[in-house]
């Protein structure tokens, strides 16, 4: 859910960006029944969606990796050292990026990535925790698929009007 509200968002705001989704289990599946119609109630085709696995590859040729939980981030950082200063959590980015501030125009996102993440602890991203995580509702009913998308997508807004004003 979340690559295609961050798509529709850049989409919207004329920004030209390619954005993709990797997870760590369950390549080739389509994304849920419940994600799609979440989506749809929101203008939003998903319908075509197809998941891959993260590795190496994707993450270097990434210009900012968002996870949506910290064993995510940990998995792309053990995948990929050097992707560490730009992969975040949505909800740490956001966090960050808001407490920095707006991108400024013309800076380029990985100078503005590399500010915002300048005073980061890595040891802060052991473990799991609410303050960064975003609930998975996969398996779940479609309140849950509803609940999570409406928390991304919040997220998301708050995201690009700090990242890409």
């Amino acid at each position: 859910m979340g690559e295609a509200l961050l798509a529709d968002r850049l989409r919207k705001r004329g920004v030209d960006a390619v954005v993709s989704s990797a997870g760590l289990v369950l390549h080739g599946r389509p994304a849920s029944a419940h994600a799609v119609s979440v989506l749809a109630d929101r203008g939003i085709d998903h319908s075509s969606h197809r998941s891959r696995v993260m590795d190496a590859g994707i993450l270097e040729a990434a210009d900012l990796v968002l996870a949506m939980t910290r064993e995510h981030l940990r998995e792309a950082a053990v995948l990929n050292p050097s992707s560490f200063d730009r992969t975040f959590t949505l909800k740490e980015l956001v966090r960050l990026g808001e407490a920095t501030g707006p991108r400024a125009e013309g800076q380029p996102l990985s100078e503005w990535l590399q500010k915002v993440g300048a005073a980061r602890d890595r040891s802060e991203l052991l473990g799991a925790s609410p303050d960064d995580d975003v609930a998975d509702p996969y398996g779940m009913d479609r309140h849950d698929y509803e609940r999570t998308c409406a928390e991304i997508e919040s997220l998301v807004d708050r995201l690009v009007e700090v990242a890409w004003p």
